[in-house]
């Protein structure tokens, strides 16, 4: 991470449920939740599943625009991306419920990619765990692979975040009620402060339905786990004046 593109230490106000939030925009971080194209292209491996991938994609726009106000702010992006190493040592051992439901998704297999390119679905450095290119990470921004849903889960993120002096992690990504609230839920056990924006975040389980999975994962955030709120919110937060100057140094 460029140190001289730290965002100055700033405090401002975000709409958000169930109450308002104060933020400093130096101890925050933008966390982008493997928004890549096994889960949001065509071609990808949910795509090959069958499974709807239009709400993930709906997502990528205001996702897009929350990136470029934080990064024009100095707030540090840190993308999560969901991928095994090639010889599927880290999916688990062979009865492991992660390698079995896994493998069921065709996790290893060799397939072509749209770009005519040979690839693997979910390895790592290949065209499937690459992020969708409309949020392709720039040069200042931190990327993590992860082998669990849950981006502390035997990764780096924790140590980063806290070298970075990072509180507040303002979240986005896909799935709503796996990937993204695991990483949640833990990121809640270590004393970060989680704003989800909504229309930044997809599931594709149940998706428009009351009472869906996704629906029941933004309810457990807002009511216990962090706070729930918009990309506008969080771009409109970073506009305004600050409610209070932070020091300049810590």
């Amino acid at each position: 991470m460029n140190q001289a593109k730290r965002a100055k230490s700033r405090v401002v106000r975000l709409d958000a449920k169930p109450e308002p939030i104060a933020v400093d925009t130096a101890m925050t971080a933008v966390i982008v939740v493997d928004m890549q194209n096994d889960f949001g292209a065509k071609g990808g491996m949910f795509d090959r599943a069958g499974i709807d991938v239009s709400m993930i994609q709906r997502a990528i726009g205001p996702t897009a625009k929350v990136l470029a106000a934080a990064r024009k702010t100095g707030v540090k992006v840190v993308y999560l991306k969901m991928g095994f190493r090639p010889d599927l040592s880290d999916l688990g051992s062979s009865d492991s419920v992660n390698r079995v439901r896994h493998l069921r998704f065709g996790v290893g297999e060799t397939i072509r990619a749209p770009n005519g390119r040979e690839s693997r679905i979910l390895i790592r450095d290949t065209w499937n765990t690459d992020i969708v290119p409309e949020l392709k990470p720039q040069a200042d921004d931190v990327v993590i692979y992860k082998h669990r849903f849950s981006g502390f889960y035997e990764t780096d993120l924790d140590a980063t975040l806290k070298k970075l002096g990072v509180k507040y992690l303002i979240v986005t990504g896909c799935t709503t009620s796996v990937c993204v609230e695991s990483t949640v839920r833990d990121a809640l056990f270590r004393d970060y402060a989680c704003v989800l924006l909504a229309d930044c975040t997809a599931e594709p389980i149940g998706h428009g339905l009351p009472g869906s999975n996704r629906e029941a994962s933004l309810l457990l955030i807002q009511a216990l786990f962090g706070w729930v709120s918009g990309s506008d919110e969080f771009i409109r937060a970073l506009e305004v004046e600050p409610i209070a100057a932070a020091q300049e140094q810590r």
